[in-house]
């Protein structure tokens, strides 16, 4: 299915689909904010599920709660909850946590509350935060890319040859190139 599509195209089929969400710009807008909110504790491999219950819950967009929480992803997920922790850490006033000489549950109960108090705190605090900027940008933006229509992506056939049988091979009449 992806074979031939390069990263851009595939990067533009998926702003088209963010694009085409169903519903309202609040409703989209409020399923965002709770998307980012998620998106923003330390919840990683169970983010997805978690937005679209409380989505469904609390009847919000699911598919821009599901696609908010995208904001923690392989790639800025390290960067993301590093600056939770500090911020976690600075503000209850606690030491780095530091690895234990022996390994007992009480010294990885100890070690994981020093990891885990600050990097829920941090992560509260940043969904608090970005939640509403996150609101307000997807309130704005919904509307504007909702009359945006896309240039159509030139097609390549990667399957075709350039010549068949020595016969130049004639494209296909596209009417939406010769507009």
């Amino acid at each position: 299915m992806w074979r031939g599509i390069g990263f851009i195209r595939q990067c533009k089929l998926m702003l088209t689909r963010f694009v085409r969400l169903r519903g309202l710009p609040e409703e989209i807008a409020r399923g965002m904010a709770l998307g980012i909110f998620i998106g923003m504790t330390p919840t990683m491999g169970l983010q997805m599920p978690i937005a679209l219950v409380i989505a469904t819950i609390i009847k919000e967009n699911r598919l821009a709660a599901v696609l908010g929480v995208w904001i923690t992803n392989p790639v800025t997920a390290p960067f993301i909850y590093g600056l939770e922790y500090e911020l976690g850490r600075r503000l209850l006033g606690m030491e780095y946590a530091s690895f234990p000489g022996e390994l007992t549950i009480d010294t990885v109960s100890k070690v994981g509350w020093e990891v885990l108090a600050p990097l829920w705190f941090g992560g509260i605090l940043g969904g608090i935060l970005l939640a509403p900027i996150a609101y307000w940008l997807t309130l704005r933006l919904v509307p504007i890319f909702k009359v945006w229509r896309p240039r159509r992506w030139p097609r390549r056939h990667w399957h075709r040859k350039s010549l068949r049988h020595g016969v130049p091979h004639k494209p296909h009449h596209d009417p939406d190139r010769e507009a």
